[in-house]
Parts: structure tokens; C-alpha cells; sequence
């Protein structure tokens, strides 16, 4: 009879959370910005279907990284949660706090159990209220720990680069556009391959930007921005990478006859592969061919 193979808990869980963690580094990162008049969720997603950023309820917004089909399941989840709470009792009695406790619950159980891996995903769950005091932001990482943000939050992919980022630009109690630039702009401040921190523009059309817009008159307030909005937001930013910069021309212009250093027919052109006829040091004369 074979000995049972023997894993300490410790170990199990250790292992686990490291293979959930390395999951969602993978992704690219999230960044919810709190501004005068709402929350801002930016993202770099080129896809046009698969969002990162949803609409749960009224005033409740869902945000994710990490794999695809689970973070789905659990924003559908959400949507039906709420719209059952909402129906049976008030629309007032769903909340983003509701919703937050109900994600630890399930990423929590699933992350203990032994049967199934744990998911690889990251939660933000925000709420606006009628003041920028009462807004709520709740993250909600793979083994169900819930932790209230303030101002900003950066969940995955290079999140200690851009959470510097966000430090040293963020300015409280902005303008929409201020809260649009400082987190496309954390977004592009990323490691490159060496571990350097540097700077990228990000094309407006492989954005995703929505908001939470308390100024809005309808009981919905989530709101995503077209690419054309996000342009007139974000203003010039300059060229979209090296490349899009043409260099000047260093060419030489033509020379005096009227042909080019790169035309054939010039004799004195070394490039073009024709190469003038030697002459014979001695008689001052082309050589002649030997004979065959």
C-alpha cells in the first residue's frame, strides 16, 4: 500500500496564492480614480467586446483583472444578485458594500477549498454617492480579503509602477479631465524589458474609460467614453510611439548636370554598382581587352 502523498497547509496555501498572483501580473492593470464628480475606471483593453470595466447596478460599477471567464462569472453573479435584492426588497437596499461581501464569500471559499483552483482574478467594486465623502471603493483580491481604496487603487499587471505613478501625479478633488490624464498616463508608465520605468502613449481607440457620473439626471449613473471623448480629454499627447515621428530627410539633393548620387547613369557614382574604366598609368589610355 502506498504512503498518501502529505502537503503542509501551509505550503498549499502558499502555493496556491503564488500561482494565483502570477495569473493576474500577467494581465494589464486597472486604475479607478476618484474626481470631483464621480469614479473613473481606465483600463488598457484593445478588445471592443471583452470589457474589463461593467455596470452592476444603478450606482455600482465592476472592474476586473485577470482571466477572462472568471471574472465574468462573477459580474453576472453580481448583476443577478442585485437585481433580485432590488426587485424584492428596494432599489436603495443594493449596494457596492452588499455586493463586496458577497465576492469575499465566493473567492474565499473557492480559494480554501482543495477541489478546484483558486480564480485568478482581482475586483473593484465602486459606488457613488451624492457627495464625493460618501463614494466607496472596495477591492477584492483572489483569496476574498476586502480592502476600502481612497482617491486611487492599481490592481494588476505592473500595479507598484503605476501606484507611483498615481503618488506623484494624483491631485484630489480634480476635474474629469485631470482624473482622464493622470490615469492614461500611469497607465503608460510601465516597466520595459530591462525593469525601467518609461513612458508611452496609449492609442485612445485601445482604451477603455468609463465612469460614475453623479451629475447625471438618469438613475444610472455609469457612463463609458467613446474614443472621439476621450481624445478631446486627453488633448495632444504627442506623437503615438518613435516610429510615428518621420525623420528628415538627409538625402543630398541633385548634383550640378542634372543626375543624383543614386542615378545609373552617373560615372562617378560608386553605389549604383558602375564603376568608371581604369586607365593605363603609362599611355594615359583605357586598357584593351586581352585577346580571347
Amino acid at each position: 500500500m502506498s504512503m498518501p502523498f502529505y502537503v503542509s497547509p501551509e505550503q498549499l496555501m502558499k502555493d496556491r496564492a503564488d500561482f494565483a498572483r502570477k495569473g493576474i501580473a500577467r494581465g494589464r492593470s486597472v486604475v479607478v480614480v476618484q474626481y470631483a464628480d464621480g469614479v473613473l475606471f481606465a483600463s488598457e483593453n484593445p478588445s471592443q467586446a471583452l470589457h474589463k470595466v461593467s455596470e452592476i447596478y444603478d450606482r455600482i460599477a465592476f472592474a476586473a483583472v485577470g482571466r477572462y471567464n472568471e471574472f465574468e462569472n462573477l459580474r453576472i453573479a453580481g448583476v443577478r444578485l442585485a437585481d433580485m435584492r432590488g426587485f424584492a426588497y428596494d432599489r436603495r437596499d443594493v449596494t457596492g458594500r452588499g455586493l463586496a461581501n458577497a465576492y469575499a464569500q465566493t473567492l474565499g471559499t473557492i480559494f480554501s477549498s482543495g477541489g478546484e483552483k483558486p480564480y485568478e482574478v482581482e475586483l473593484f467594486v465602486a459606488e457613488i454617492g451624492d457627495a464625493p465623502e460618501a463614494d466607496q471603493i472596495f477591492r477584492l483580491t483572489y483569496d476574498g480579503q476586502v480592502a476600502d481604496e481612497h482617491r486611487y487603487a492599481v490592481m494588476g499587471g505592473a500595479a507598484d509602477v503605476v501606484g507611483v505613478y498615481l503618488q506623484e501625479h494624483y491631485t484630489e478633488g480634480g476635474s474629469l479631465q485631470d482624473a482622464v490624464r493622470v490615469a492614461v498616463g500611469a497607465l503608460g508608465h510601465t516597466p520595459d524589458d530591462k525593469g525601467v520605468a518609461q513612458d508611452r502613449v496609449i492609442p485612445a481607440k485601445d482604451l477603455e474609460v468609463a465612469i460614475l457620473d453623479r451629475t447625471r439626471q438618469r438613475p444610472r449613473k455609469f457612463v463609458r467614453l467613446s474614443p472621439a471623448r476621450l481624445e478631446a480629454l486627453l488633448g495632444d499627447r504627442g506623437p503615438l510611439s518613435p516610429s510615428a515621428v518621420q525623420p528628415e530627410d538627409s538625402s543630398p539633393g541633385p548634383v550640378p548636370g542634372g543626375t543624383t548620387p543614386d542615378d545609373p547613369a552617373d560615372p562617378t557614382d560608386l553605389s549604383s554598382g558602375h564603376v568608371p574604366p581604369l586607365e593605363d598609368p603609362t599611355s594615359g589610355e583605357p586598357p584593351v581587352a586581352p585577346p580571347s
